[in-house]
């Protein structure tokens, strides 16, 4: 054999090498080694759940020149608030007022005499309730407080809607986690049978985190998605035999 047939057959079964390697890792392969007799695989696992508890801030505000007039259309406010809850079946134990605020801004250090309104007051309601779908259908009609007078927004959680969570967390966490297992055995099963070996016992394994991201394709959970997406990437060393 020729120097230049050698080179060639080793270029080639250096290229046939690699593409073996990266068709393994391409299948979740993390390391197959034959020298210690030892597979590394990663385990993948998805959920979608629904959420299981809302927190809904409802911040309202009022303006005026006089204190006590500022005060009193914030409480009329309140009562309006209230009352809709209510009347959207939620119970008292569900519906947290929190005290009213009002500001006088001439009071303040930094105060300007130009103001349009000396008094800015603001009130909020907080609706925590694990109907998460009641919830929902109450933050989508809010019409008749707005007809009402009511001026819904303002800095917090309220101009943006209800807050969804998923308290249940660890009732799904072990089937999540034990899908990631399943999946990670299947495949270090199927590699050790390319390879001519047995899969032997469980030598480490790292469950990963859990991350959570919303429905609405973005890589985190901001809370304004009811429909949460779990997903867990677990990685796993088997002994071969």
């Amino acid at each position: 054999m020729n120097t230049t047939l050698s080179r060639l057959l080793t270029a080639l079964l250096v290229a046939g090498g690699v593409a073996a390697a990266g068709l393994f890792v391409s299948g979740g392969l993390e390391r197959f080694r034959m020298a210690d007799r030892s597979i590394s695989v990663k385990g993948l696992a998805e959920k979608d759940v629904e959420s299981d508890f809302a927190i809904w801030t409802l911040n309202f505000r009022r303006a005026g020149n006089e204190f006590a007039g500022v005060q009193q259309a914030l409480a009329g406010d309140r009562d309006k608030v209230r009352a809709f809850l209510k009347a959207q079946g939620f119970q008292d134990d569900e519906i947290e007022a929190k005290p009213l605020s009002v500001q006088d801004l001439l009071a303040r250090d930094y105060a300007q005499g130009n103001v349009p309104f000396r008094f800015n007051g603001s009130g909020r309601i907080v609706v925590k309730s694990a109907r998460v779908a009641e919830v929902e259908k109450a933050a989508l009609a809010l019409d008749p407080l707005i007809q009402a007078g009511v001026q819904l927004g303002g800095e917090g959680e309220g101009a943006t809607g209800p807050r969804y969570q998923l308290r249940g967390f660890n009732d799904v966490k072990a089937p999540l986690l034990a899908e990631a297992t399943k999946n990670a055995r299947e495949q270090a099963q199927k590699f050790a049978a390319e390879a001519g070996a047995t899969l032997g016992p469980l030598k480490s394994a790292n469950q990963g985190v859990i991350r959570i991201s919303g429905d609405d394709g973005q890589d985190f959970d901001d809370g304004s998605s009811r429909t949460k997406r779990l997903r867990v990437v677990s990685s796993f060393e088997y002994e071969l035999r």
